[in-house]
């Protein structure tokens, strides 16, 4: 039973919608060559790499809205949105319209999460969740992989959007501090 208000259900929709915009503004600033480049520092991953997993776990989910069914271990690495800027920033578009377009009805929604997550065992794990506690991870994992993402960028000298891969909570204390120190 969802005790939670609508407009908090619609707020944590709208927390994608927010990150995949931050996305759609990095793609928007840098170059195709940017997007694939390795950086060896980095384990020789790209921006597109990252970005793509991104848009992995956001895909992943917002099919589970609907199947009732999670599985995060379902990716596939080495894709076009991997390696074009042009298709991640379609994809990411694709995904922006179709959060946009979930009902807030399926936030509390029950569903089994399937995850690899043991480094011990050969198969995943699996727990129930909801949609809403999904959407709260898939979020925090886009806003790290973010981060990665400003750290690979500063080390080939790119600029990033203003507080691209920095939290909701820091952006807020951050603030907060520049009020006091005013």
């Amino acid at each position: 039973m969802n005790t939670r208000p609508a407009n908090e259900n619609r707020e944590l929709i709208q927390s994608v919608i927010e990150t995949l915009r931050q996305g759609e503004a990095l793609l928007m600033e840098i170059s195709d060559e940017a997007y694939t480049r390795k950086v060896e520092i980095a384990f020789n991953a790209s921006i597109g790499g990252h970005y793509r997993h991104c848009l992995d776990h956001f895909r992943s989910l917002l099919d589970a809205a609907i199947t009732g069914d999670l599985n995060y271990d379902h990716r596939e690495r080495g894709t076009l949105v991997e390696n074009d800027r042009f298709a991640a920033l379609n994809a990411t578009r694709e995904l922006r319209e179709g959060y946009e377009k979930l009902d807030s009805i399926f936030i509390p929604r029950l569903l089994m999460v399937t995850c690899k997550t043991s480094y011990s065992t050969s198969g995943s794990q699996v727990s129930p969740s909801t949609i809403g506690r999904e959407i709260m991870y898939s979020v925090a994992h886009a806003v790290h992989h973010y981060a990665l993402i400003g750290v690979m960028g500063g080390i080939m000298g790119l600029p990033m959007p203003a507080g691209f891969g920095v939290a909701p909570s820091t952006l807020r204390h951050q603030a907060q501090a520049a009020r006091i120190a005013a």
